[in-house]
This record gives structure tokens, C-alpha cells and sequence, in this order.
């Protein structure tokens, strides 16, 4: 299966970036610059492509972006610390950013005869995020079949669409997924800060996966009281 894998850069898409290559025929790694309030996560992206010899593509739509504001990833609005269950997470939503992005990457599968566009949409994310939801994906998939039709038939691969994050970390783990070469911290600093809701995610991720973190968190201990399932003293 000719593949093409959007990644943002981060643990999930990488991961799949790394399953994909294993499985199938990896043909390209696409990002986007939405106007994203820090563009760290792309040379992370950019890194994966070329550790596994296939191009890397950043699609600009940054005047997209601008017009999606009010919002935690778009805006000068503080991304909010605490777990994704949280309503103050509620911000960090980009209205349409992953229908927005797979329309594009389906265009371009079809202009190069992929067979499919693989996303790293997860279970984690259905709380929160409308857009990254079983009915979304099957749905999304309807339509580009009713696009696309006499002209190119992809599939939109979404394996972890029923997935936890630990069940992504296990399986970036099975294919050698270098963590640490992955960026997930929606602050961007130069370490992750360990405190807003995919920093919180990510280590809570590791810890029910049962693999190490090789991740540095400004405050790796927040998570513990972020999930409310562990102390502290637990997790040590």
C-alpha cells in the first residue's frame, strides 16, 4: 500500500510514520504550517523523513490559520496546564484543522497515485477533539470517496483511531520509534514542559505502557496529580 503519512512531528505521527515504513511503502511525510503557535514540532518531522529516506513536504496554509483564531495553538492565548478530560482543554481545539489538512494531503495522494493517506488520530483524542473521532473518519472517507470518484480511489488510514496513547507508545516502541526525536509540547520550549495536556498525555502514556520516557519535562512529576490516578511517590 502506497502510502503517504501527514505528521506533524510529534510521538503519534511519528510512530506511524515508523509502522508505515515497516508495512507498507512509505512515499512522503506531509506537515503543515498552520500558523501554529510554534513551528519546533516540524524539524522533528522533518528529522523522521530523513531517517527514513523519504521526502518531507511543509504545506504552507498559515493564511488558513490565521482566520482560526481565538484559540490556545493559533493565538497569544496561554495553553492551559492539566489533563485533556479537563474543560479547559477545550481551547487548544483548531475548528476543522484535520478536516482542512486530510483534503489537501487526499489531493495530493491522488496526483501521485498513493493508495493511501495514513493519520495518528487516537482513542485519547475523542474526548476533546471533534475531528479525530471514528464517525469523522469514517465520514471523511464517504466524502473523498464521492470526490474522488473516476479519478483516484485512497483510503484514509487511521489505525490508532481506537487506540490509547499507550497503545501508540507500544507500538512506536515494536518498530523503533526514537522518542526522544519527537516533539509533542504545545509551548515549544526547549524542554517540554511536562504540564499542559499532551505533555500530562505523553508521560501518563509511557508510565501505562510500561517503556521508558526518554523525554526531559521542565516539572515530570505534574502528570501524577494532572491524571489523578498516581502519586507521585508511585511513578518514582
Amino acid at each position: 500500500m502506497k502510502t503517504i503519512v501527514v505528521c506533524s512531528g510529534g510521538l503519534d505521527s511519528v510512530s506511524l510514520a515508523h509502522r508505515i515504513a515497516a508495512e507498507h511503502e512509505l512515499l512522503a511525510l506531509i506537515s503543515f504550517d498552520y500558523g501554529q503557535r510554534h513551528k519546533k514540532e516540524l524539524d522533528y518531522a522533518a528529522d523522521c523523513a530523513a531517517r527514513l529516506g523519504v521526502p518531507h513536504e511543509i504545506i504552507d496554509i498559515s493564511a488558513v490559520g490565521r482566520h482560526l483564531s481565538g484559540f490556545a495553538l493559533t493565538d497569544t492565548i496561554d495553553v492551559p496546564d492539566g489533563h485533556y478530560a479537563e474543560d479547559t482543554m477545550k481551547v487548544t481545539v483548531v475548528p476543522n484543522r484535520n478536516a482542512i489538512m486530510l483534503a489537501i494531503a487526499f489531493g495530493v495522494a491522488a496526483a501521485r497515485n498513493a493508495d493511501a493517506v495514513a493519520v495518528a488520530v487516537h482513542g485519547g483524542d475523542h474526548f476533546i477533539y471533534p475531528d479525530c473521532r471514528p464517525g469523522f473518519i469514517d465520514a471523511f472517507q464517504v466524502m473523498q470517496d464521492a470526490a474522488l470518484d473516476g479519478y483516484a480511489a485512497v483510503r484514509l488510514f487511521a489505525p490508532y483511531v481506537n487506540a490509547s496513547k499507550a497503545d501508540i507508545v507500544a507500538d512506536g516502541a515494536r518498530h523503533g520509534t526514537p522518542f526522544e526525536r519527537t516533539w509533542s509540547c504545545y509551548k515549544g520550549g526547549e524542554r517540554h514542559c511536562g504540564r499542559c495536556g499532551t505533555c500530562v498525555e505523553r508521560r501518563e502514556a509511557f508510565h501505562l505502557a510500561g517503556v521508558s520516557d526518554p523525554t526531559g519535562y521542565e516539572d515530570p512529576d505534574f502528570w501524577a496529580a494532572a491524571t489523578g490516578a498516581f502519586s507521585a511517590e508511585e511513578v518514582r
